[in-house]
């Protein structure tokens, strides 16, 4: 059985944009390349070759996980979710109770996730952690690297607007 993986427009459209990407400009430049090092001859030590069908079948295996993902997504308007509760598409501001550090995270599909710009898998060991919980609740937090304490501040709806690459 297939999984339905929900993500955001924003993620879709991503992911949309790779494909195009890996379509219509990676995978011909690496069909030229390969032509180009059939040219040099002797195969068996051409290294130019064998490094652009190493490529080839990267870009190759990459367009199959996309299409994948994007036959298997779900796209979920966060903005017509409830955020009264922590839940798909929330933003969470909290207090780390040990520290006083303030720390935002974004819940978003998995293939959308970066905690570098703040945003976190649905299935995440956090996230999982977070979901249901509201304002002014105290969460103890099982984590990889140990157990935090964090008290929610605020849940809200925040549109995620980043440039895709």
């Amino acid at each position: 059985m297939q999984r339905v993986e929900p993500m955001t427009l924003f993620g879709y459209e991503k992911l949309q944009a790779e494909v195009k990407d890996l379509k219509t400009v990676k995978r011909p430049q690496v069909v030229k390349d390969i032509e180009e090092a059939l040219e040099h001859g002797d195969l068996k030590e051409n290294a130019e070759y064998h490094a652009a069908k190493e490529t080839q079948r990267y870009i190759d295996n990459r367009l199959a996980e996309l299409s994948e993902i994007l036959g298997n997504s779900q796209i979920v308007d966060p903005s017509e979710l409830a955020h009264a509760k922590v839940s798909f598409g929330s933003t969470v501001v909290m207090t780390d109770l040990s520290t006083d550090e303030v720390v935002t995270y974004t819940i978003v599909g998995g293939c959308e996730s970066n905690p570098d710009m703040g945003l976190i898998s649905f299935a995440s060991p956090l996230a999982k952690q977070l979901l249901g919980h509201e304002e002014g609740d105290e969460v103890r937090c099982r984590l990889p690297n140990g157990v935090k304490e964090y008290e929610i501040d605020e849940v809200k709806y925040q549109e995620i607007v980043f440039e895709c690459n």
